[in-house]
């Protein structure tokens, strides 16, 4: 539906070219950090969108680190420079409010990309809910709906909580499933995943299942159970990255992973970012990407996040 999406907006695009492409000169992106390859899959896909609307713009994309009030001043740095559009991954959704109306009191359209944003004029994610749901369903088939389990959540933003609500609403249904700890941090990154697990695993004697709300805390994850010689825990994550897809087809305990197309979501939120910016509303100003489970069963079939 997504690819329709966007090619339906190609097509309006190019029928605006000559306005678009004078216009657009300069897209600034913010991102929690350009150290995970998501991000700089859905830079990649701004970048691309960009240039194809607008040869000579310009693309800055920046790291907040998940810091706001380092990505507050990436926003004023933007608006000083006259950006005509933000994509912006929230560092605080709620708290990044302020900056964003800066932005919109400079003319500028603000995108929320992966997380919601108070202010931001349209936002394009995937359906984190949903992911969360059938990543935490198949862990539940694989453990046969009984045994303890972890939720390793992650920075609260948005798409994290939602991901987490998914997977409680999922493990919920099972009264056998115990969940040992869902709010431990694990920062969203291989060594917060690696320092979570280890903590778990010195906690818990008893470990069946972990969820881990992206790929690289299940990749640190995974690396922890082998330092400590801790088999046949199944885990599952969010995200469908590559490093995800060499786990899937080699000796480790990660299972599944609930892909997200951050290729895609950098080229719609542009798309969707110079059409607003050129008068033109979207039909909905949040669009959900959907997510698909992939498994060591179908992992030789998935085509990767695009690019």
């Amino acid at each position: 539906m997504f690819k329709k999406l966007l090619l339906a907006g190609a097509a309006v695009a190019l029928m605006s070219a000559g306005a678009s492409a004078k216009d657009l000169k300069l897209v600034g992106i913010t991102v929690g950090s350009l150290g995970n390859p998501y991000f700089v899959a859905l830079v990649k896909g701004a970048t691309d969108e960009t240039h194809q609307l607008a040869p000579q713009a310009k693309v800055v994309a920046v790291s907040a680190d998940y810091d706001l009030g380092k990505q507050s001043t990436q926003i004023d740095n933007f608006i000083a420079s006259g950006a005509n559009i933000i994509l912006v991954n929230a560092a605080d959704p709620k708290a990044i409010g302020p900056s964003l109306k800066r932005a919109e009191a400079a003319g500028i359209v603000v995108v929320a990309v992966d997380v919601a944003a108070a202010g931001a004029n349209a936002t394009v994610q995937t359906n984190n809910v949903q992911a969360g749901e059938i990543a935490c369903q198949y862990l539940a088939d694989k453990i046969d709906h009984k045994g303890n389990v972890v939720i390793e959540n992650g920075p609260q933003v948005s798409a994290v909580i939602d991901r987490v609500n998914g997977c409680k609403q999922v493990l919920g249904k099972y009264p056998d499933v115990k969940i040992l700890s869902s709010d431990q941090d694990g920062k969203g990154s291989r060594e917060g995943g690696l320092n979570a697990m280890q903590g778990y695993l010195t906690r818990f004697r008893d470990l069946n299942g972990v969820f881990a709300i992206n790929d690289p805390q299940a990749i640190g994850t995974d690396l922890a159970a082998k330092q400590l010689h801790r088999t046949g825990i199944v885990i599952t994550s969010v995200d469908g990255a590559p490093d995800i897809v060499t786990a899937l087809k080699g000796k480790t305990d990660v299972q599944a992973s609930a892909s997200q197309d951050p290729y895609t979501m950098g080229k719609l939120a542009v798309q969707t970012g110079n059409e607003m910016m050129n008068g033109k509303k979207p039909e909905q100003t949040t669009m959900l990407m959907p997510s698909k489970l992939i498994t060591r069963d179908n992992v030789n079939e998935y085509q990767g996040w695009a690019h």
